[in-house]
């Protein structure tokens, strides 16, 4: 009996250990439309959109009529209703193409996902709603010249009078800024400097056309040119009690769930552009000749492709990891961060090999150091 017991226990032991690395058929089906459309659409005007920094408007267009923008946004308020994973398959698909023109299509979902998490019932049919009808852009404000990571950092004030707030301050580099239809916005609350930041900070739904709201330029990104990235100064803006998001001066942890949500997604946007590296590289190195050879002969460039795919994969395998926690019903921010930093440090060391490569691949309108522009934003 103690026998059967013990066995019983080895099987339980065995099947929680059980993992699946195969992608069900509707995931292949999402990951496999999204690298089309990379491949015809994005990566064909990549160098376009590049070189002018206009925004893309026509492609994000047809991204969000193929479900591809704000894919989390649940069904009952319009979206696709797709899990983290699915988003993740989706990111990295497009980054293949453009990690700049992904950007300008997902980079929404930052705003999105806040109020995905704690939005009340008629904020997501509103915030939500919005998103899922049509191709609208929305940002998330919180950084500012002087807190970036460092959220407790955060200067821009809320204060209450009456049933309004009103907020006063600078955020920075915002994404989408110039085309936002509504904001979130993190304000400090409580004047006291020592309460601590679980207890100082709102978060507030703002629509983008309320009084006192200025756009700044757009900043001249050294890559993802075409994303739109401004300063966005609030100017006594009074926005209502019922936008405040969450609890009031619970901002931090909404500020906080949103980055964890969404990490995987920048780690997908890495991934995708390592993927996109190593194919560009294998492909010049079997075309390239040198010493009588192609390149890819060489073990110099034989061991630099085989540290490509090796951080590729290590990125991807810990990228989807991180996403499937959330999925899970959990949001992890030890995997998330993990996935995050290494798949953008990896991509950063992909793009530099690419050029590496190609000794001549340093020239500024070269495919690769395009790529290698683009790499810098990921690791910050």
């Amino acid at each position: 009996m103690l026998s059967r017991f013990s066995s019983s226990i080895v099987r339980q032991r065995i099947q929680k250990r059980e993992m699946s690395f195969e992608l069900s058929s509707t995931q292949k089906e999402i990951q496999a439309a999204a690298l089309q459309f990379s491949k015809d659409v994005l990566l064909p005007n990549a160098s376009k959109y590049d070189k002018s920094g206009e925004f893309p408007w026509e492609i994000v267009r047809q991204a969000h009529s193929l479900g591809f923008m704000n894919p989390i946004i649940p069904e009952k308020y319009g979206g696709p209703g797709m899990g983290g994973l699915d988003s993740v398959l989706i990111v990295e698909a497009l980054s293949y193409g453009c990690t700049g023109i992904q950007l300008a299509i997902v980079g929404p979902s930052l705003a999105v996902a806040p109020v995905y998490l704690a939005g009340t019932e008629e904020q997501k049919k509103k915030y939500l709603g919005m998103m899922a009808s049509e191709a609208t852009i929305a940002s998330y404000a919180v950084t500012e010249p002087g807190a970036g990571s460092d959220v407790n950092g955060v200067k821009t004030k809320a204060v209450q009078k009456g049933d309004e707030y009103v907020i006063n301050g600078s955020k920075a580099w915002i994404t989408g800024g110039g085309h936002a239809k509504w904001f979130f916005v993190l304000a400090r609350t409580d004047e006291n400097p020592n309460t601590p930041a679980g207890k100082a900070f709102t978060a507030f739904l703002v629509d983008g056309d309320t009084p006192g709201i200025t756009r700044g330029k757009k900043e001249e990104n050294m890559g993802q040119k075409c994303s739109d990235t401004r300063t966005i100064t609030f100017e006594d803006v009074r926005v209502p009690k019922e936008n405040i998001l969450g609890a009031p001066g619970a901002g931090f942890k909404v500020a906080m769930g949103a980055f964890d949500l969404t990490r995987p997604l920048v780690a997908a946007g890495a991934v995708g552009l390592s993927w996109r590296c190593l194919d560009e590289s294998c492909k010049y190195a079997l075309e390239r000749n040198a010493f009588g050879t192609p390149i890819a002969n060489h073990q110099a460039i034989q061991f630099m492709l085989a540290d490509m795919t090796v951080n590729l994969e290590l990125s991807r395998l810990y990228t989807y990891r991180a996403a499937a926690e959330t999925d899970a019903g959990g949001v992890s921010s030890y995997s998330a961060s993990i996935a995050k930093c290494f798949s953008a440090d990896t991509a950063n060391i992909a793009a530099a090999n690419a050029c590496q490569a190609e000794k001549n691949g340093t020239q500024y309108d070269d495919g690769r150091f395009d790529l290698h522009r683009s790499t810098d934003i990921m690791i910050d």
